[in-house]
């Protein structure tokens, strides 16, 4: 990673997704970090007409949070007892 890709990296809030769909569950819920909005893709969002069972990774590219219009890469990952 270049010194300009990391310092962008390190940049951002520890918990965040960061785009990385890789190391994320199907069934994870995240959580907005301004507002703290969870999308839990059972629920899905019906503010952007998403149905029940698409998971975070899976969300188009231009979703944002419904309620605070935050980036999705700024979501952090709920631990499974939150």
């Amino acid at each position: 990673m270049s010194a300009d890709a990391n310092e962008a990296h390190t940049s951002r809030f520890e918990g965040s997704y960061l785009g990385e769909a890789a190391r994320l569950p199907k069934n994870a819920r995240l959580e907005c970090k301004i507002c703290w909005w969870v999308y839990d893709p059972a629920v899905g969002d019906p503010v952007w007409q998403i149905e029940p069972g698409v998971p975070f990774a899976e969300l188009p590219e231009h979703w944002r949070c419904p309620e605070c219009d935050g980036d999705a890469e700024q979501f952090m990952v709920l631990s499974e007892n939150a």
